[in-house]
């Protein structure tokens, strides 16, 4: 018989073993008794209230990871296209979906893109993308020119772990569409969406594609877990249109194409591309518009119209997606229907021409989430898949060893950690007119942080011709020069100046890399290679151009055209019209020869005494720590990237140029003047930190070193800078 205390214990156990097994049957009855509804989790956890619209069923599994009913892709083992089993599936509120498998599932995203503004677009949808994700992604980008180049380099260096990026040339594309009269503002590549079947390669099976004006506020691979709710006729998933746009009652003579119902968005669509391929979709959409064009002039929302019209004569083609996965703000939106009810809405679209400044009552809130996103530290996306091994981005495996073999105790640590950082480059970030093919031509090259931005406007004025500018700024600051751009009645005029957005990251500032950046960027036989806060002599541009061509300047001859640099204290400076005016004020005091005061050793062999007498170019010779501002041809040599923060940039340049016997060459008539400014924090702790100095001082070392080893014995003259003072 047990003791008396021990029975009382053993009775609340199983009292209390028997309520846990009632509560266990309470939550399976709510769980199985909703009447078909079920619950979805948002980003937060958020799930629908018990009278909430349905949302899609929560796709069945197979054992080895891929949502049954879906076609084999990426090396998939052919999945049994049976009906669901209840042992399968994993219901709402069982835990999330395991989005990786072994090998990781692979998703497929297709955009159409073109020219500067909608790559900046992209961008932003692709940092929504990335920030939810947890698989892998092959992003399918059909391009013109302008976007390639634009987005090539940024994927490119943005080095994402598990994604790819293939390209298609629009311009390849439009003779299949440019048949189609369209007055969508997209033109022809708002029609291209219809030719990816045939575009995109013929063993992918399954394509989600996006327009570059959606935001995600949720997991992609939970979209693309819609394609298990296809049945074996359904090709395309859509959201239904939600405006009235396909009723034709919104104003009088309102004439749309047919559509069934609303009809559907495609702003974003699953495409089961080998089922339509199969089902003959070209020629089916080819005879479709062709037959809706005999009675309308041309479609006014592009392929949407077309999309529209093939299923109102096939009905059985579409698989209805939820509503979330496509909230449209357009100016007639109906949308609030859909997101009043919903506690996690999956996808934004701002498919209106006003984009964020279309007029809603709650455009406020999907602004503020768009806006997160816009601004988002794009460096922070670059984190590997948990628990998904994929191969690294090119380059990634070498930067990484590079990065390991540092020691973080060198007191010089971040110097030659920022050497090696790989950073995000968004070259045109604004739209940009490449300058007419001349033989002479000159850009500007410089760079610059947000701190200098009020130099842009006064550089504009006094240099008339191309520019490439590299800034450096953080994501938020890219969207702050964006608006200072857009405000101002002289920048926004100017359409040959190349803004190339450095995406700012590191203690340090990468200077020679922004540098190389701007001018592997430059578009003209040469290059002015200038610093930000310096503005050119009024007719310096054309003058550069005429003695290119007077000096018979060519590949054969390697020449580097000084241009003679000063400097005023004065922040009110009137600026000098001519050679003449500048002695005036040079012999007053108004003006000093660049860093006379300071590093006088930076510009002595220009000879500025001869200077003043010139009337003819004159060859001077290199001296140690000289540092010139130049015109080269546009395949000089490029910076030493080792040269981060301040000190020695430039000189080890014109080191390099020497060597490579580019013989230097003062032009008399030309000059540039520094405007005084606040100092740069990098000068900054120069000056203060010994640590600063001393590797500084290393790097240069390292840079000897190094042109010993390329150069040789031709490299002896320039190791005797070893012995000089410690400076700049």
């Amino acid at each position: 018989m047990l003791p008396r205390g021990r029975a009382r214990a053993l009775g609340a156990a199983a009292l209390l073993l028997l309520l846990l097994l009632l509560l266990l049957l309470l939550v399976g009855f709510f769980q199985f008794g909703r009447d078909g509804k079920c619950e979805c989790g948002g980003p937060g956890g958020a799930r629908r209230d018990p009278g909430s619209v349905p949302c899609a069923p929560t796709p069945c599994v197979s054992p080895g990871g891929r949502p049954r009913g879906a076609a084999a892709v990426d090396g998939d083992p052919p999945a049994h296209r049976g009906g669901h089993s209840r042992s399968d599936c994993r219901l709402a509120g069982e835990g999330p979906l395991p989005t990786c498998t072994s090998p990781p599932q692979l998703l497929h995203v297709a955009v159409v893109c073109a020219g500067h503004n909608s790559s900046r677009d992209l961008v932003t949808l692709v940092k929504s993308v990335l920030f939810y994700r947890k698989n892998p992604l092959h992003f399918h980008l059909v391009t013109d020119a302008t976007a390639r180049n634009i987005l090539e380099m940024l994927f490119h260096t943005w080095m994402v772990p598990a994604v790819r990026v293939s390209f298609y040339d629009a311009e390849e594309l439009k003779p299949q569409i440019s048949w189609i009269p369209n007055k969508h503002y997209s033109g022809l590549y708002g029609l291209m969406k219809l030719v990816l079947p045939g575009v995109l390669p013929p063993d992918l099976a399954r394509v989600i594609v996006l327009d570059t004006d959606v935001t995600f506020a949720s997991d992609i691979a939970e979209l693309w877990a819609l394609f298990a709710h296809f049945s074996d006729e359904q090709v395309i998933g859509l959201v239904e249109n939600q405006s009235d746009w396909y009723l034709g009652n919104l104003w009088r003579n309102h004439r749309p194409w047919p559509a069934l119902g609303r009809g559907f968005n495609t702003g974003v669509i699953l495409l089961w591309l080998d089922r339509l391929r199969q089902a003959g979709w070209e020629q089916m959409w080819k005879l479709t518009a062709g037959q809706e064009l005999l009675t309308l002039p041309s479609t006014s929302l592009a392929d949407q119209d077309i999309f529209n019209a093939v299923i109102k004569e096939h009905p059985g083609l579409v698989q209805p997606l939820p509503c979330v996965w496509n909230v449209q703000l357009s100016d007639h939106t109906l949308a609030e229907r859909c997101y009043s009810e919903a506690a996690d809405l999956k996808v934004i679209h701002w498919n209106s021409p006003k984009k964020l400044r279309v007029k809603n009552k709650h455009v406020a809130y999907f602004r503020n989430l768009y806006l997160t996103f816009l601004e988002y530290d794009g460096n922070l996306l670059r984190r590997e898949l948990f628990g998904c091994p994929s191969p690294p981005p090119s380059g990634a495996k070498q930067l990484q060893q590079a990065l390991a073999h540092l020691d973080e105790e060198d007191a010089c640590f971040e110097f030659r950690q920022q050497q090696l950082m790989v950073h995000r480059v968004h070259v045109t970030f604004l739209p940009h007119v490449p300058p007419p093919g001349r033989p002479h031509d000159v850009t500007l090259v410089a760079q610059l942080s947000m701190d200098r931005l009020q130099m842009l406007e006064a550089l504009c004025r006094h240099w008339p011709g191309p520019m490439s500018l590299a800034l450096y700024l953080t994501d938020a600051e890219a969207q702050q020069f964006l608006r200072f751009v857009e405000a101002s009645a002289v920048l926004s005029a100017r359409q040959d100046v190349a803004y190339h957005v450095v995406y700012r990251e590191g203690p340090l500032y990468p200077v020679n890399q922004l540098r190389n950046v701007a001018l592997a960027q430059a578009l003209t036989p040469y290059v002015f290679l200038s610093d930000i806060d310096f503005l050119p002599a009024f007719s310096l541009y054309d003058y550069l151009r005429a003695s290119i061509e007077q000096l018979q300047l060519g590949s054969e001859q390697k020449a580097a055209l000084v241009v003679p640099a000063f400097e005023t204290l004065h922040y009110r400076f009137s600026f000098p019209s001519s050679k003449a005016e500048l002695l005036a004020l040079l012999d007053s005091g108004a003006l000093y020869t660049f860093r006379f005061h300071e590093w006088p050793r930076g510009h002595a062999a220009t000879d500025y005494v001869r200077w003043r007498q010139a009337r003819t170019p004159y060859r001077v010779q290199w001296a140690a720590d000289y540092e010139p501002y130049v015109v080269v041809p546009r395949d000089c040599p490029r910076y030493d990237p080792r040269f981060v923060g301040f000190g020695w940039n430039k000189v080890a340049h014109i080191v390099e140029l020497d060597a490579q016997e580019y013989e230097l060459l003062v032009l008399p008539e030309a000059f540039t003047i520094h405007l005084p400014h606040a100092p740069s924090l990098d000068i900054s702790r120069f000056r203060s930190s010994p640590t600063y100095r001393d590797c500084l001082q290393a790097l240069k070392d390292e840079f000897h070193q190094d042109l010993s080893r390329r150069y040789g014995a031709a490299a002896l003259k320039y190791l005797t800078a070893l012995q000089q003072p410690r400076g700049a």
